[in-house]
């Protein structure tokens, strides 16, 4: 008799949070909701400030390929810095395997000591 009173009662439990299950509404996820956010809506700190000036057309931090330049002394390698010295180094040839290191001071372009390539110190301004 109790085992079946225990029967019983386990199962009407069952039944009660099957259907108390069904009841409730589904919880919605994020991707169903508004869609999976943006970069720009999960950036935060610098990466927000470097995606918000990269919109406007700026490049802060030297993120984007520089501009390729010829390298005479009329169209010097650009260098940005923002001191007045920095130390550049030059592969020479393309499948060269030794890198020409030289210091490059502001002023007129310099020329690389072994392959004669120019290259011109821009002061720079960070953007903090």
């Amino acid at each position: 008799m109790a085992g079946r009173l225990l029967l019983r009662a386990g199962s009407t439990t069952l039944q009660l949070t099957r259907h108390n299950v069904a009841a409730r509404p589904l919880q919605r996820t994020m991707a169903s909701v508004r869609g999976i956010p943006t970069d720009e809506e999960q950036a935060t700190g610098l990466e927000r400030r470097a995606l918000q000036a990269l919109k406007k057309g700026k490049d802060p931090y030297s993120i984007l390929k520089p501009k390729e330049y010829a390298g005479t002394k009329q169209d010097p390698h650009i260098v940005p810095c923002i001191g007045t010295k920095r130390l550049v180094g030059c592969l020479c040839e393309e499948d060269n395997t030794a890198i020409v290191w030289f210091w490059l001071h502001e002023g007129e372009a310099q020329r690389c000591p072994s392959c004669g390539s120019h290259y011109k110190l821009v002061h720079h301004e960070l953007p903090h």
